[in-house]
């Protein structure tokens, strides 16, 4: 058992993953130790990535965000990494907060556009709010949370595929030679991996709270 949880840590290390002795400890008593290493290796990741990170991930300097990270002052720096987060947060900074409302609201009719032609149709559990956001241009800004609890916004400077509001809260990321400046990560696709995952709770009750959250900002920018 000892040498599965070595060959098991060892994959996840290659996806700059490193569970904790606990998060094995508990994994390992749920699978079959006949089931061949590389099902094993992948039903470890699917599961890691379903995980909150400050529970399931052990901590280094090197794989955790620096003490200074949110310092304004400093105007650039790099973050070699590599550093695994997980995003809390995902906003379209390129569309108004009034117009996701209306997409939530068309999707939450049924409702899709083609062109000027609108499209009716009856909205199944995954077509209401979810498939609107998805097809949001960005940029993106995200919060992101490493393994130590510590959160950091970035923003995306050009697209990322799998970055956007169709994206599950506590997705995990992994950044390599990221460019913080002044207390702020600036996203490129080289410097982002995109794992996936989800954390199933804080997901749903993110979903369900967008709209409110949309709407809130939508009516302090107009006091402003």
């Amino acid at each position: 058992m000892a040498n599965l949880a070595q060959e098991i840590a060892s994959y996840l290390s290659t996806k700059s993953l490193s569970p904790t002795p606990a998060w094995l400890s508990t994994f390992l008593p749920t699978i079959r130790t006949n089931t061949p290493l590389p099902a094993l290796q992948k039903t470890a990741l699917f599961r890691l990535l379903a995980t909150d990170i400050t529970q399931s991930l052990a901590r280094s300097p090197t794989s955790c965000f620096p003490a200074t990270v949110h310092d304004a002052t400093v105007r650039e720096r790099n973050l070699t990494g590599p550093l695994a987060v997980q995003v809390l947060d995902v906003e379209d900074i390129g569309r108004s907060c009034w117009s996701q409302v209306e997409a939530i609201e068309a999707a939450e009719r049924g409702e899709t556009t083609k062109g000027r032609e609108i499209i009716r149709s009856v909205p199944s559990e995954q077509e209401t709010a979810e498939g609107v956001q998805a097809a949001g241009a960005g940029p993106h800004k995200v919060l992101l949370q490493d393994a130590q609890g510590v959160c950091v916004y970035g923003i995306e400077m050009h697209a990322i595929e799998g970055v956007g509001m169709g994206m599950s809260i506590g997705s995990k990321l992994v950044l390599r030679d990221v460019v913080v400046a002044r207390g702020v990560l600036l996203l490129n696709p080289g410097c982002v991996t995109v794992l996936g995952g989800k954390i199933e709770g804080v997901h749903k009750a993110w979903k369900e709270g967008l709209k409110e959250r949309l709407l809130a900002k939508a009516r302090i920018g107009e006091e402003e």
